[in-house]
């Protein structure tokens, strides 16, 4: 069984020239207000309020994970997470969204659909009868084009993936045992199986499937393919074995966000741990998320990085601007909420916001620039040439002298992103440029190494639509 563990400490502000409102302790301490709060504690379990600085947390969580690659035998080093479920039980959906969360932490990850293959190698129009269980020729070829991506897989990995998605039916204990034999020496399997109760759910995935897959592209009778589809679906349902073997986690009914129940068995190790959590966490129900950066403070006008400076008159505009959107976009949403981090120029950009209660994560706060706080580019580089090189070859990993680096960054926003996954209402977070790109690459699944050029204006919401279908993306420039 994987082990519990809290991932933080939820904390009442407590200091007079703040806005009062929830803070959130993640064990990332702020440069300037890590220790300038007294606090109560709200949550049960270990307190993981740190005193240390962020690239020893990072550096403690990323030894977790080189430890089990180290000790564990060679095939437990590669993972592949093979789905199973009946169809339109939301199978691709989780593998995409796992695929996505898992490369954003780092890890190579791909996902490999067994659909792809098999309409690659036998086209995309085969009927309900090619998935019948008394067609020996249907098997036998599903059976291939199953093999094939399963080599796929196992080869890429030997070329350096960490951890293959394998998302298929999977429906029988003969196909599993099938792959299980394949990973032998190769990789560690773990089940990842999706049931749903729910007729209405269910229903609607069958509607989103004839309207989105390759399957159905080419028919354009919507009824003739919605019976075709159904007939294929009773074909799985007459020969589906339920997981009992191996390394196995069960998603029943928790599509909704509204409870369910998640299974486990004989599942160990800092990844497989992860992968639990995320998706316990994780859902189908739609809600917007509204990034915004800060309005322009004065450290910006100045060209400094770093501080705990007010805003300049265009921020304050900003606010207010932010403040009617807001109020019109999230109208009928009563149990919206607002992050922002610790740091003021945040806090005030959210003042003018009413009605909505307000949160403060101190892992929302600005990358930490170290001894480079408060500078301006050319002192840095006037002053310390070699980090300003350093740097500019390579943004991602470059960490400030007693500072942080973007992947620092990331680390730690880790249980932002599991809360916004976890969240049902809409959420706004008013943030910084360098955390703001990191939440962003999440969602719009970009590859780690463009994080730190992300353009990221001021004065700009990008609002992020999850849902179903996946994620969407709008902006709105307020000013110029």
């Amino acid at each position: 069984m994987v082990e519990s563990k809290s991932v933080g400490t939820l904390i009442q502000l407590q200091k007079k020239d703040r806005p009062q409102g929830l803070y959130v302790d993640r064990g990332v301490v702020s440069p300037k207000l890590g220790k300038s709060f007294s606090a109560c504690s709200l949550a049960s379990g270990l307190n993981f309020g740190s005193t240390k600085a962020m690239p020893e947390a990072a550096g403690a969580v990323a030894a977790a994970a080189v430890a089990d690659r180290l000790h564990g035998s060679k095939e437990d080093r590669k993972l592949a997470i093979v789905l199973v479920g009946l169809p339109a039980r939301g199978k691709t959906f989780t593998a995409v969204k796992l695929t996505r969360y898992l490369r954003w932490l780092g890890h190579e990850t791909k996902h490999f659909n067994v659909g792809k293959y098999r309409r690659l190698k036998h086209g995309a129009n085969q009927s309900a009868d090619f998935f019948r269980p008394d067609n020996q020729e249907g098997i036998e070829a599903r059976n291939e084009v199953a093999a094939l991506a399963m080599e796929d897989m196992i080869d890429w990995m030997h070329g350096g993936g960490q951890v293959g998605i394998f998302d298929a039916t999977n429906s029988t204990r003969k196909r599993r045992y099938m792959l299980m034999k394949m990973a032998e020496g190769n990789c560690k399997i773990i089940f990842l199986e999706t049931i749903c109760n729910d007729r209405n759910i269910i229903e609607r995935n069958v509607r989103l499937k004839i309207q989105q897959s390759p399957d159905y592209a080419d028919q354009p009778d919507y009824e003739a393919g919605l019976q075709d589809f159904l007939e294929r679906l009773t074909n799985y349902e007459k020969v589906y074995e339920p997981v009992q073997e191996g390394s196995y986690i069960k998603m029943i009914d928790m599509v909704k966000g509204e409870g369910g129940q998640l299974q486990v068995n004989n599942i160990s190790g800092y990844l497989p741990g992860r992968i639990v959590f995320f998706l316990v966490n994780s859902h189908l129900a739609p809600r917007p998320i509204l990034l915004t950066r800060h309005g322009e403070s004065l450290h910006n006008v100045r060209g400094r990085v770093g501080g705990d400076t007010v805003l300049s008159e265009d921020g304050e505009l900003y606010s207010k601007k932010l403040a009617n959107f807001i109020e019109k976009r999230l109208k009928n949403e009563k149990t919206a909420t607002i992050w922002t981090s610790t740091l003021q120029r945040t806090i005030l950009t959210a003042t003018p916001i009413v009605g909505f209660p307000k949160i403060q994560w101190r892992a929302l706060d600005e990358i930490n620039s170290g001894v480079c706080d408060g500078m301006t580019y050319e002192e840095i580089k006037k002053i310390m040439p070699e980090e300003y090189e350093s740097r500019k070859k390579d943004k991602l990993r470059y960490r400030y002298p007693r500072g942080e680096s973007y992947l620092d960054v990331i680390q730690r926003l880790e249980p932002v992103i599991i809360e916004l996954e976890r969240q049902r209402a809409p959420v706004v977070v008013i943030s910084h440029q360098a955390v703001l790109r990191a939440l962003y690459s999440y969602f719009a699944d970009r590859p780690l190494r463009e994080v730190p050029d992300m353009e990221m204006p001021l004065h700009t919401i990008i609002e992020i639509q999850m849902g179903v279908t996946g994620v969407e993306e709008k902006r709105y420039k307020l000013m110029d």
